[in-house]
């Protein structure tokens, strides 16, 4: 799990942000990571490493760096530019589907997860985007294709010329493969 969806789940169960324990953590004249630790178990229920994490932040706020931005702006550079905005779209449709997902870019992809690996976004070039889904036992078509060795980390892809092709079609095959990943991540 990555630094930023520990961040996600502990204000998903407990409605606050990093910047708000550590307004509570100033209140309580807390200042070393263990007594924070403690506190975040004993009075917010979260785990060990989720506490470790928020603790982290606090004590040490600038050694923590989101490449994650960085990622996300080297994968949309030059021609791909234009696939930027249609990604952040779908994005956010995809997250609607609950919050147990994870959007996180690599080198070359975004990886979607809900546990494990559901769907690939890739900005393939100035001219295409494609969409990979783990949809295991569909039959192919002509428009959701067998992924073959384009990834052999899905089933499928689907290729988007235009944004226009990222329709209700798309997001009901993404939706299916959300539905067929692994469950809800405890925290």
């Amino acid at each position: 799990m990555s630094f930023q969806a520990y961040i996600d789940n502990i204000k998903a169960k407990t409605g606050k942000s990093p910047d708000d324990f550590r307004v509570l953590a100033v209140n309580k004249s807390l200042t070393k990571s263990g007594e924070i630790v403690t506190w975040l178990k004993d009075e917010f229920g979260l785990g060990h490493g989720h506490a470790r994490a928020i603790a982290h932040l606090l004590v040490q706020p600038d050694t923590v760096a989101d490449s994650s931005k960085d990622k996300f702006g080297a994968l949309f550079t030059a021609g791909k530019a234009k696939w930027r905005t249609p990604f952040e779209k779908l994005k956010a449709q995809i997250e609607t589907f609950g919050a147990d997902i994870e959007v996180k870019p690599n080198r070359t992809y975004v990886n979607v997860l809900r546990g494990k690996k559901f769907a690939i976004l890739q900005p393939s070039s100035a001219e295409r985007f494609d969409i990979g889904l783990t949809l295991k036992g569909v039959t192919p078509s002509v428009r959701l294709e067998a992924a073959g060795s384009w990834n052999n980390m899905v089933t499928h892809r689907v290729r988007v010329s235009d944004p226009q092709q990222i329709d209700d079609e798309v997001i009901a095959w993404l939706r299916q493969a959300y539905d067929a990943a692994l469950g809800v991540r405890k925290i």
